[in-house]
Order: C-alpha cells, then structure tokens, then sequence
C-alpha cells in the first residue's frame, strides 16, 4: 500500500482496488484497464488480480471488481463459492450467484420484462423440435456466446445438428436453453445499454455474430474466451431506455446497488424491445465506445472506496 498527505498534513493509505480477471488474461482486457488512470488521478491503486489465484488476500483491497473472470462456465459453483468468500465484492455475490445461470430470465419474465421467448430442456428431457423456423441453442451457463449455435429448423441437415447439440449439453450435465432466432439481429442489432453507478452511462451496438451450427468436431468454435463482436457506439431510443429502466428496477436493491449493468435488447418481430440477457457479472463496458466512460465508472468506484 502507498500513502499520501490529507489536507491536515496526516498521512493515510490510499485505496486499492482489484479488477479481477481470469488465468488467461491476467493483465486484463484492454478496454478494462481504461480505468486504471483515472483511477490514479483520484488517488485509488488498481491492480489486476485472477479470481482463482491462491495467493491473492482479497481482504486486503478496499473493493474488489469484477470484470473478467470468463473461465468460470465450466465451473460456476466453485466461482459463486468463491465470490461468497470475497468481502467488498461489486456486484455483490448474491448478485453473481442469480445472474451467472441465465434462468433469471423466466423470473424477469413473471415480472412483466419483456424477454426473448425461451424453451428450457434439462438433462434427460426430450426436445419437441418445430418442423421450422431459425433457433439459437445455447446453455444456461455460458460466457462471450460460446457453445452457442444457429439453425433453421426447416432443413433437415441443420435440425439434426441443432438436436444433437441439444444433447451434447444434456450429456455433459448442462441446463439448454432454445430461443427463437430474431431477424432484426441481421438488419437492427443487438443494444446493449451501460449503466454506471446506478446511472445510464452510454450504449453501443453488437452485429450479428451466430452465422450457423456450433459444430465442435468441424472446427467452427473460434477460439479463445469469447466469440469476436462488432461493436459501435448507440444512442439508445427513448423505449429502450424504459425497457433498461424497467429491467433494473426488478433487481433486489435496486439498479443503485449495483456498480455497473448491462441491458442487451433486440427488437421482437413487432420491432419493441426484447432483453435477450441482462449482464450483472462480468459485462465487457466498452469504454472505448463513449468519451468519459472510463471516468464516469472511476467516479462510481471512488464513491465506494474514498470517504
């Protein structure tokens, strides 16, 4: 730890920080470490820290956040055990432990959200396939749309693969969610709308990244933690806004409890908006995409850590 002067001439140990991040990316991803100088400027110490490394005290920083800790689907109980352990923990690990399986969705649902319809099969279920019509098959747990995959239905080669995927995740234990694909993916977009501090911070758009089967034998799966995206900057519509506003609103503490959120929306096939996943755990920011964002979530962290 490091000290500084207060304005009374007394010296006191600067806040420290992790930004907790994964095995594979120790360093952090690039648009995460954003925030590291404006962190300094505001006299907070941030320091990159792996979830899973044995030697890290996290009792010893002021705050612990999280930001890339995506190696976790294969084992998310032990990462929601290990977040229970961590004091200062943002988002907070009743948080993590709701939002990493995305059956949050259903609870979203019974609440009047308007979410992307969804048909759950779990292990041993059979899946009733329609005779037509594009899916997405993906699991439950799951990070950066991997083991996720794209099929119209209404040819056969592609819904014998889409079934077998539904198999290959019962078998290894996994819950499977089927949706329908939305077109206006291809055309309108995914938004994902940013919320800093409790507050809408900015937006940004996603283009279509499911082309087709995941077809693990034929070497489809891109590599590494998460597939690419095509990201530029949004200005959100004013009932997208709302549907965000109305997401947060349901969360336990309300969207102020949270350091950060994010709304992913599609538009449904009558064009209002459709939350496809509302990410409260691990989101990328895309500080990039907004001048000031990376000092707007500075300020947010600092009002948690600085007296």
């Amino acid at each position: 730890m490091t000290e500084r002067n207060s304005p009374l001439g007394a010296t006191r140990v600067n806040p420290r920080v992790a930004l907790v991040s994964c095995a594979e990316l120790p360093d952090l991803e690039p648009d995460d470490r954003l925030v590291i100088e404006p962190l300094a400027a505001r006299g907070i110490r941030a320091e990159p820290a792996v979830w899973d490394d044995s030697r890290v005290d996290w009792a010893s920083y002021d705050l612990v956040v999280l930001r890339s800790p995506w190696d976790y689907v294969g084992r998310r109980d032990t990462f929601v055990e290990w977040a229970r352990r961590v004091p200062r923990l943002a988002n907070p690990a009743e948080i993590v432990a709701w939002n990493t399986e995305k059956t949050y969705l259903e609870l979203l649902a019974a609440d009047g959200v308007p979410v992307v319809p969804t048909d759950w099969v779990r292990p041993g279920q059979s899946w009733d396939r329609p005779a037509a019509g594009e899916y997405v098959v993906k699991p439950a747990i799951s990070a950066g749309s991997r083991d996720t995959g794209r099929y119209d239905l209404a040819d056969p080669a592609q819904s014998d693969l889409a079934a077998a995927h539904v198999a290959r995740l019962q078998a290894a234990g996994r819950l499977v969610m089927v949706q329908p694909y939305l077109a206006a993916v291809d055309t309108d977009g995914e938004t994902g709308l940013l919320f800093i501090g409790g507050r809408f911070s900015h937006a940004i758009r996603k283009g279509p990244m499911l082309e087709g089967p995941d077809v693990p034998e034929s070497g489809s799966r891109p590599p590494g933690l998460y597939r690419p995206e095509r990201i530029v900057a949004r200005q959100p519509s004013p009932v997208q806004l709302e549907v965000a506003e109305k997401v947060l609103a349901g969360i336990q503490g309300g969207a102020h409890s949270l350091l950060y959120a994010r709304v992913d929306l599609i538009p449904g096939p009558d064009g209002s908006p459709l939350l496809v996943e509302l990410e409260l755990t691990e989101p990328s920011l895309f500080l990039d995409r907004s001048a000031g964002a990376a000092e707007r979530f500075a300020d947010a962290i600092a009002a948690r850590v600085l007296p």
